[in-house]
């Protein structure tokens, strides 16, 4: 098209998220840019089963971003950024992958592909502060540094470094243990009486306050007060559970709540309790 004709103008309306498209846009001046399906997950366009919606986004159903999401900031962002996700090596793979959750537990010494996310020049890795993986140049072809380590508990840490060998970014992952707690950011949210809505996340962690990436208990939900629950959401495209009662499991070790306001001003208060693990309360302040 563009020998065909020169003063054509060109963008990607419906590009996939693999990295040759966007290669096409950097490599070549008149390709000004690139709309991604989709950046974010949305119900529909479901496929096979089980699956509910469209999988594909930077973003998920939750809205947390996904790894896929720090891949592309890694090509984007102009700010200094690193990111790592883990998996096991998988035969016949032809680059390493963009959907590496940052997870770090494994079986002592069992082989795991790590992988880092970053616009820094070069990288090395580091766990419990010694060197693990060698430092690496960042090739835009692949738009991925990876190494394959033996796993051993503790901290995972991928340190970006400028040309020159500055450190200019950092991305630590830790080891964690059983699931303990529920937890949320904010315990006390301010929201309209007019049907004002409040998101509240609530994440699952160890004894040590670590997230437990690995976990998906079942979350209860329990509202006191002049609100309603409008919906659980976690994030797995899989989970085919009614989305508006009050219970689901957690996704990654996370559930989104939306407690939407009944019109009368007051306190409510919203409980989250999963067996097993110390209960979470957050106070609604409905003005």
């Amino acid at each position: 098209d563009h020998e065909k004709y020169p003063n054509r103008v060109i963008y990607g309306s419906e590009n996939v998220h693999d990295i040759e498209p966007w290669l096409a846009v950097v490599n070549n001046d008149h390709i000004f840019g690139q709309f991604l399906w989709t950046g974010i997950d949305y119900l529909g366009e479901s496929g096979r089963w089980p699956s509910r919606g469209f999988y594909s986004g930077l973003v998920d159903f939750a809205g947390r971003i996904k790894p896929r999401g720090y891949f592309r900031q890694s090509l984007w962002s102009d700010k200094p950024m690193a990111f790592i996700g883990t998996y096991l090596p998988r035969q016949k793979e032809k680059s390493p992958s963009k959907d590496a959750w940052p997870i770090w537990n494994y079986e002592a010494g069992q082989t795991v592909r790590v992988v880092a996310y970053t616009n820094a020049a070069k990288a090395r890795l580091e766990l419990n502060g010694k060197v693990v993986g060698e430092v690496k140049n960042y090739d835009k072809n692949v738009g991925i540094i990876s190494w394959d380590v033996p796993y051993a508990a503790g901290k995972l840490e991928v340190i970006g470094l400028s040309a020159d060998n500055k450190e200019v970014s950092r991305y630590a992952i830790t080891s964690s243990s059983q699931p303990y707690a529920l937890v949320v950011k904010n315990k006390s949210v301010t929201i309209d009486k007019q049907k004002g809505v409040a998101q509240i996340m609530v994440d699952i962690v160890d004894k040590d306050g670590l997230p437990v990436i690995l976990s998906d208990n079942d979350i209860t939900c329990m509202i006191n007060g002049s609100a309603k629950l409008l919906g659980l959401e976690a994030g797995n495209n899989s989970d085919m559970t009614d989305y508006t009662d009050n219970i689901q499991r957690a996704f990654n070790g996370h559930l989104l709540a939306y407690i939407q306001s009944a019109g009368e001003g007051g306190k409510v208060t919203v409980t989250f309790t999963s067996p097993w693990l110390q209960p979470v309360t957050v106070t609604v302040d409905v003005k």
